[in-house]
């Protein structure tokens, strides 16, 4: 079978199904696992792939994906081209397990994508510390700010970790967040996960630099913290290990709150 894969989740999703020969191209920003991705034909960045590009490829399948804005230009040009797809857009932790099954299915892994599906199940079924959960600030883009709304996966790895996001109530994917709005949910913790930039190019001093934000207890007490979008942003396997770092980040600042 010939996959092509559009988004770094469904590439992750597909090699850890067992199933990376059967990738035929990716997209420019799939980075991951690296010994697959590098050896492969690239489609163009996620947001203009290259549809000349993937029908050369001759794929069977093309797994691309509706979780950023303007993903839905390159779906349109895909369906155009009357390209075979399978699309996710997943929502919430229970969507991705859905979305690993789905691919399972059509990819002829469905023992692994059960597995795997099964993992995500048993993690949302733990039950969260049993402290008052700590406000945490994710963002995905640092000017302007934007963080996860109601409809993202983040709120539950947060709550699974012990944490919340402010903005869980807001009907949307994503928000921006101006200095009022940050003072006002006072979040004790900020997590850089900006998008499409590597992990060792964040930096808090862009955080602490905000005009309006030094009050917020995050930024007056220097708790800004760097965790890759590779962990918390690619609704993917490694989402379980995004938990596992928004929990030690946790764990810091309720071991703080009890001086």
């Amino acid at each position: 079978m010939r996959i092509v894969s559009h988004t770094c989740s469904n590439t992750e999703i597909v090699c850890a199904l067992g199933r990376a020969d059967f990738l035929v191209g990716v997209d420019d920003h799939s980075d991951y696992p690296a010994d697959v991705v590098q050896r492969l034909p690239r489609i163009g960045p996620d947001l203009d792939v290259d549809v000349d590009r993937i029908l050369a490829l001759e794929p069977d399948l093309v797994i691309t994906s509706l979780t950023v804005p303007g993903h839905e230009r390159c779906l349109e040009r895909l369906e155009a081209a009357g390209l075979p797809l399978l699309v996710t857009r997943p929502h919430t932790m229970a969507d991705v397990a859905a979305d690993i099954r789905r691919i399972g299915r059509a990819i002829d892994a469905r023992q692994a994508a059960e597995q795997l599906g099964a993992r995500f199940e048993a993690a949302l079924a733990t039950e969260p510390p049993d402290h008052d959960p700590v406000p945490i600030l994710v963002e995905w883009w640092p000017k302007p700010v934007i963080v996860p709304g109601r409809h993202s996966w983040v709120n539950e790895m947060l709550r699974l970790a012990g944490g919340l996001n402010p903005w869980r109530d807001h009907d949307a994917e994503s928000l921006e967040v101006g200095a009022e709005m940050a003072r006002s949910a006072a979040p004790e913790a900020i997590v850089m996960s900006w998008c499409g930039v590597d992990e060792a190019k964040y930096r808090p001093h862009v955080v602490r630099r905000r005009e309006g934000w030094n009050s917020i207890p995050a930024v007056a007490n220097n708790r800004i913290f760097a965790v890759s979008e590779a962990w918390l942003g690619r609704p993917g396997p490694r989402l379980l290990d995004g938990i596992v770092k928004l929990r030690a980040i946790v764990d810091k600042v309720h071991e703080h709150r009890k001086r």
